[in-house]
């Protein structure tokens, strides 16, 4: 479901475990907050507790879990401060990402931009809300890969990450993905390589999320980990 190209084919056995809680976490399938025991998902995976600490390692780095002495490895919870925080490092890179990815995209990226557009309008409509959320988190990291800008796609990966924690716990609006209007309206300058306008729209949608950030926790009522994990 999310994409990284960080790491190459030839995984460690880690991996596929990292990616399913990660996807699972940006998709909001796990809530903040959230026991990630080494014992239960040693049994939903089918492997060691070793492989699993290393997973979970992994998302630690990633600033998507956090490790408690003596209590465990539990999903991240922003606060306050925080979530504001990471929109406010989007907005320092993100409009800079676009503006570049302007100037160097091709036709190619451009339709693959308006085909992740319609994959986004179809979760949507199916109703998929983690499918939608995911997607809306991937076109960002896709825009900063067309800048071919390595450090700078890497820190979107981590603040997009990062922010589909703040949105599950600090979104007022009812509306849970990005608007499709504003990713569209992005395209469009992009593909005409338009750099100020793209950095413009980047940097008004994003503030439009920051906009939509409450100080309240939103309640979440969730399944068992087993349930959430072998469905996905």
């Amino acid at each position: 479901m999310f994409k990284d190209d960080r790491f190459t084919e030839k995984q460690t056995s880690w991996w596929p475990i990292y990616v399913a809680l990660r996807d699972a976490i940006v998709s909001h399938r796990l809530a903040p907050g959230t026991k990630l025991p080494e014992d239960e998902l040693a049994s939903i995976y089918d492997v060691s507790r070793t492989v699993i600490r290393s997973a979970l390692q992994a998302l630690t780095h990633d600033r998507l879990a956090q490790l408690q002495p003596n209590r465990g490895t539990f999903i991240s919870s922003p606060t306050k401060q925080e979530a504001r925080e990471v929109f406010e490092a989007r907005l320092l890179i993100e409009p800079k990402i676009a503006a570049i990815a302007a100037g160097v995209a091709k036709k190619s990226d451009i339709a693959k931009l308006r085909k992740h557009m319609q994959a986004e309008h179809e979760a949507v409509a199916s109703g998929g809300t983690s499918d939608a959320i995911a997607a809306s988190a991937q076109f960002h990291i896709e825009i900063a890969e067309i800048a071919n800008h390595t450090v700078l796609t890497n820190f979107v990966r981590e603040l997009v990450s990062s922010s589909s924690l703040v949105v599950a716990l600090y979104w007022k609006k009812r509306e849970t993905t990005c608007e499709s209007h504003a990713h569209a309206a992005l395209v469009e300058a992009i593909a005409e390589g338009n750099a100020v306008q793209s950095a413009e729209l980047m940097k008004s949608h994003l503030e439009d999320v920051l906009s939509g950030l409450d100080g309240g926790l939103a309640a979440t009522k969730q399944e068992g980990l087993a349930d959430i994990l072998r469905s996905s």
